[in-house]
C-alpha cells in the first residue's frame, strides 16, 4: 500500500470509478463517431472542423474514419470488459495520439484553432487523463498478482 493511498483511502475508488465512466463514454463516442461517420458522413465531417471536405471518390475517407472509430471503439470497450484495466491503460496512452493527429490535420487543412483546440486536442487530454487514472487504479492489481506468483 503506498503512502498516499494509505493517507487519502477515499481516493483510490473515486479515481476507479472516474477512470471506468471517462472510458466507457471515449468508447461510446468512438463507436458512435463510427456510426455517424457511415449513416451521415457529410453531416459529421461538417463537426470534423476541416472546411472544405473531399467528394467524388476522395469521400472513401468518410469509410476510413469510420472504421478507424469503430474499431477504436471496440477495443476500449472490450478491454474494460474483459477486466484489462492496464492493458486498456496502455492503449488508452497510444490511443491518444488519433485526436492529436486529428488536431494537426485540422490545422494543416484550414481548419480552426477553436476546433483543433477545442474538439481534438481536448479529447487528446481527456484521453491522456484517462490512460493516467487507468495506470493509477489498476497499480494494486498488477502488483499483487506479480506478488502471488
Amino acid at each position: 500500500m503506498s503512502a498516499a493511498s494509505a493517507v487519502l483511502p477515499h481516493r483510490r475508488p473515486l479515481a476507479h470509478r472516474a477512470a471506468t465512466v471517462l472510458s466507457v463514454l471515449l468508447g461510446l463516442a468512438c463507436l458512435w463517431f463510427g456510426f455517424d461517420f457511415t449513416v451521415l458522413p457529410e453531416t459529421a465531417a461538417a463537426g470534423f472542423g476541416i472546411p472544405s471536405w473531399p467528394d467524388g471518390q476522395a469521400a472513401g475517407y468518410f469509410g476510413v474514419k469510420a472504421a478507424r472509430d469503430f474499431a477504436n471503439g471496440a477495443v476500449i470497450l472490450t478491454l474494460l470488459a474483459l477486466g484489462r484495466r492496464r492493458s486498456l491503460a496502455w492503449v488508452m496512452l497510444l490511443l491518444a495520439i488519433v485526436p492529436f493527429g486529428d488536431a494537426l490535420a485540422v490545422l494543416g487543412h484550414g481548419g480552426s484553432y477553436a476546433a483543433a483546440l477545442g474538439i481534438h486536442a481536448a479529447t487528446g487530454v481527456v484521453v491522456v487523463l484517462t490512460a493516467a487514472l487507468l495506470f493509477v487504479t489498476s497499480r494494486d492489481v498488477t502488483r499483487s498478482a506479480s506478488q502471488t506468483r
